[in-house]
C-alpha cells in the first residue's frame, strides 16, 4: 500500500493543509502508517495532479500562504475501491530491534537491556499520546456511546490497535528485561 491511501484517509475528517495532515498523522495514524512531512507535502501535489485531491490557497498577512486540501469525488471514489479490496498479504513485522534481540548471544546483556528499556520507554510514550486522543475523542462518553453515536469510528478502531499494540509492545519488554535480570542472577 502506498502512502496515498493513508492521505486519503486522513481527509475524510475534512480539508486540511499538509501542516494539519501532518499533525494529524503524528496523533492518529503513525499507529500504523508513519510519514515524515516532506512525504506527505510530495504525495499531496501527486494526488492534486491526478485529480484525487483538490488544493486551494489561502492568503495569510503575517505568514507564507497556505495550501488547503479536500477529497474529490474521484478521491473518494478511488478511496472505496481500495478499502473494498482485501489485503494484498498478511501485516508483517520489520523491526531491527528484534534482529539484534536475535543475533543476542547471551554474553554482555547490558547493551540490550538499554535497548530495550529505551523501547519500553518509546511504547509508553506513544501509548500516552494515543490515550489522550481516546479520551478527547470518548469527551466523557463510554466507548460504546461513541461507537454508537459517531459519525465516523474508522479513526477511533485504528486508534485501538495503536493501542493494543503499545500495551503488547511494553509486555514484551518487561519479559524481555526479566528474562535478562534472571540470567544475570544467575550469574
Amino acid at each position: 500500500m502506498s502512502l496515498k491511501y493513508a492521505v486519503l484517509a486522513a481527509l475524510l475528517e475534512g480539508e486540511a493543509s499538509g501542516y494539519e495532515l501532518s499533525k494529524a498523522f503524528d496523533v492518529s495514524l503513525a499507529n500504523f502508517w508513519p510519514a515524515t512531512p516532506q512525504q506527505l507535502y510530495r504525495e499531496l501535489e501527486r494526488l492534486a495532479q491526478d485529480g484525487l485531491v483538490q488544493a486551494r490557497t489561502v492568503q495569510q498577512e503575517r505568514r507564507p500562504n497556505k495550501r488547503m486540501f479536500t477529497l474529490t469525488e474521484a478521491g473518494r471514489t478511488e478511496l472505496g475501491a481500495f478499502a473494498a479490496e482485501p489485503p494484498k498479504r498478511p501485516t508483517a513485522i520489520r523491526d531491527e530491534l528484534l534482529i539484534k534481540i536475535q543475533a543476542m548471544d547471551g554474553g554482555d546483556t547490558g547493551v540490550t537491556r538499554a535497548l530495550i528499556e529505551e523501547r519500553r520507554g518509546w511504547a509508553q510514550g506513544k501509548l500516552d499520546r494515543y490515550r489522550r486522543v481516546q479520551d478527547r475523542l470518548l469527551d466523557g462518553r463510554t466507548e460504546d456511546e461513541y461507537l454508537r453515536e459517531a459519525d465516523r469510528i474508522g479513526p477511533y478502531l485504528t486508534l485501538v490497535a495503536g493501542i493494543a499494540f503499545e500495551e503488547e509492545n511494553l509486555r514484551w519488554c518487561e519479559r524481555v528485561l526479566a528474562v535478562l535480570r534472571q540470567r544475570v542472577a544467575l550469574g
